[in-house]
């Protein structure tokens, strides 16, 4: 079964747009009603609807350490900073790991993009 994606807000929506044209199942923190939501919460809320977070907040990187020192579950994070990949080569990165990827791969793990 394909990855699904949660979109934290900061995420351009012409990543949001591509990806679904390309078949990829992406929920926006903005449709889920989790726009204002504390961090702490986004993320467990991706892990309850078992979805990878996609985000470019580096607040999110300091909450899975704390996570992973602590031994507490979540969802893995695929994470790329603002500056550093084109939108073109974060959907490629994003439509290859919905496709290719299995969620034991990612849990507990943040991973950079581009790859």
């Amino acid at each position: 079964m394909p990855l699904q994606f949660y979109m934290d807000v900061h995420i351009p929506l012409a990543v949001t747009e591509r990806l679904r044209r390309l078949g990829v199942d992406v929920l926006t923190s903005q449709e889920d009603g989790t726009a204002e939501m504390n961090d702490d919460l986004l993320l467990d809320r991706a892990t309850a609807l078992d979805r990878l977070l996609f985000t470019q907040d580096q607040d999110f990187l300091q909450i899975a350490s704390e996570r992973q020192e602590a031994g507490l579950s979540f969802v893995g994070i695929l994470f790329a900073h603002q500056r550093g990949a084109s939108l073109g080569q974060l959907v490629e990165d994003l439509e290859l790991i919905a496709a290719c990827g299995k969620r034991e791969e990612f849990s507990n793990l943040i991973v950079y993009l581009p790859l």
